[in-house]
């Protein structure tokens, strides 16, 4: 599983793009909406300038007594966040979050453009799906013998 590329993770995975200007209030609506991922990657001209993950919304915004209306997305994001390319084995990421104690790492191309999301989350997707096909296979061979 941790030797997976990227790439076999983020398919088929839609995410989030805001620009910097949009509001936190538009933003969690953005993210409820989409309800299986963390984090907005926020966007200018089409290259990644940063990441808003609930918890800056809730710790830089509610918490503090913020208008979630009137802050934009850029008073409270993470800018320039370390990214990933698709090419890498999910397990990089995996350690480049609990080395920098994040839960969300972009995935860019090489121009900086963004390609999807990774979270601590799929790594929990990903054994369940193999738990799954372990699970099928056995059943599988019940049947035969």
């Amino acid at each position: 599983m941790p030797d997976r590329p990227v790439e076999k993770v983020i398919e088929k995975k839609p995410f989030v793009m805001v620009p910097s200007d949009l509001s936190v209030c538009d933003a969690a609506c953005r993210l409820k909406e989409q309800r299986d991922e963390g984090a907005v990657l926020v966007v200018e001209k089409g290259i990644l300038v940063g990441i808003c993950t609930e918890r800056d919304i809730v710790f830089k915004v509610v918490a503090t007594g913020c208008d979630p209306a009137a802050t934009q997305v850029a008073e409270i994001m993470t800018a320039e966040p370390v990214t990933i390319t698709a090419d890498k084995p999910f397990a990089h990421a995996l350690h480049m979050m609990f080395e920098g104690g994040f839960r969300h790492v972009p995935v860019v191309n090489d121009a900086g453009e963004p390609i999807g999301l990774v979270s601590a989350r799929d790594a929990l997707g990903l054994d369940v799906l193999h738990f799954e096909e372990d699970l099928l296979l056995r059943e599988g061979l019940s049947e035969v013998m």
